[in-house]
C-alpha cells in the first residue's frame, strides 16, 4: 500500500487567482502535485497532451471540463485529496453540473478528501452565485466522501477588478453602509493546503482579512491609490440582499486570520 505522501494532491481551476496560489503552496508539501485545467495551452504546461502528461517541473497538468464530466479520470486515478477551486462566476449555472462530476469521479477514484472553498455569506445573502455555492456546500457534504468546506471573504483582486471597471463612470458607485474584509489569496491557499493534508473536518472556520472596512473607504482608497479623481457614490440596496451586507453578512471579524492588508495591497500592485 502506498504510504499517502506519496500520493498526489489534485487542485481544480488551477490558473484562476487562487488556484495558482494553491498550486505554489502544493509544491512546497513534497507531495506528487496535479493540476485540471479545461485549456490545453496556458502558461506552466506549454507541453500538455491533454493525458497528464504535461509537467512543468513539479506539476502534471491534465487537460478536463468539469461542467462536461470529461477528461476527469485520468486526473483523479491514485489520487490522495481534491483542492477544488474551480468556479465561473460569469456563467454560476454551469457550477453545479461541475460539482456532480467531481464527486462522482472522486467517488469512482477512491478519493479521500475533497477540499471546497466557498463564499462567507452564502446562507445570507440571496443572490444567485452565493445561492449556487451553497448548494455546492450541500452536495458536498451528503456526497459520502471525506470533505472539508472552507468559507473566505473577497479577494482583493476581485474587489480590484470591480472598481477598475466602475471607475469608468464619472462617479464611481459603491453600496453604503457594507463592511467587508478582504483577504490575500495566498494566504487562503495556504490553509487550504493544510486542510488538505490532513484528515476532514466537515465546515472548518471561516477565513477572513486583518481588518473590516466600508466598501466605501476601500473604493477612495482605490481611487487614491490609482491617482483618480472622481467622488464615490455611496448606493442604498434595497430588499434582503441590501440589508445582509448592511448587517455584515461578507464578513467574519472573529476569524480574522490573514494578515495582508487592502492597504499593504494597493501599494504592492
Amino acid at each position: 500500500m502506498n504510504d499517502r505522501n506519496d500520493l498526489p494532491l489534485l487542485v481544480t481551476g488551477a490558473t484562476g487567482v487562487l488556484g495558482r496560489e494553491v498550486l505554489r503552496h502544493a509544491r512546497t508539501t513534497g507531495r506528487p502535485v496535479r493540476a485540471l485545467t479545461r485549456r490545453t495551452a496556458h502558461p506552466g504546461h506549454p507541453t500538455d497532451t491533454g493525458t497528464g502528461t504535461g509537467t512543468n517541473s513539479d506539476t502534471d497538468w491534465y487537460t478536463g471540463d468539469l461542467t462536461a464530466g470529461t477528461g476527469l479520470d485520468a486526473a483523479f486515478a491514485g489520487v490522495d485529496a481534491v483542492i477544488h477551486c474551480a468556479s465561473d462566476p460569469r456563467h454560476p449555472k454551469n457550477d453545479l453540473p461541475a460539482f456532480h462530476h467531481l464527486l462522482d469521479a472522486a467517488r469512482r477514484a477512491g478519493v479521500r478528501h475533497v477540499v471546497n472553498i466557498s463564499i462567507v455569506g452564502v446562507d445570507r445573502i440571496p443572490m444567485n452565485y452565493y445561492r449556487i455555492k451553497l448548494r455546492g456546500e450541500q452536495l458536498l457534504a451528503a456526497s459520502g466522501l471525506g470533505w472539508t468546506n472552507l468559507r473566505a471573504t473577497q479577494f482583493p483582486q476581485l474587489l480590484d477588478g470591480m472598481l477598475g471597471s466602475l471607475a469608468k463612470l464619472p462617479l464611481l458607485p459603491m453600496v453604503s453602509r457594507t463592511p467587508v474584509q478582504p483577504v490575500h489569496p495566498a494566504e487562503v491557499a495556504a490553509r487550504l493546503v493544510e486542510l488538505a493534508l490532513g484528515e476532514p473536518v466537515g465546515r472548518a472556520p471561516d477565513f477572513a482579512g486583518p481588518e473590516t472596512r466600508l466598501a466605501t473607504d476601500l473604493a477612495a482608497d482605490w481611487l487614491r491609490s490609482t491617482g483618480r479623481r472622481r467622488p464615490v457614490l455611496p448606493l442604498h440596496l434595497p430588499g434582503r440582499a441590501g440589508r445582509a451586507l448592511r448587517e455584515g453578512a461578507l464578513t467574519a471579524p472573529r476569524n480574522a486570520y490573514g494578515t495582508r492588508s487592502w492597504a499593504e495591497y494597493l501599494a504592492g500592485k
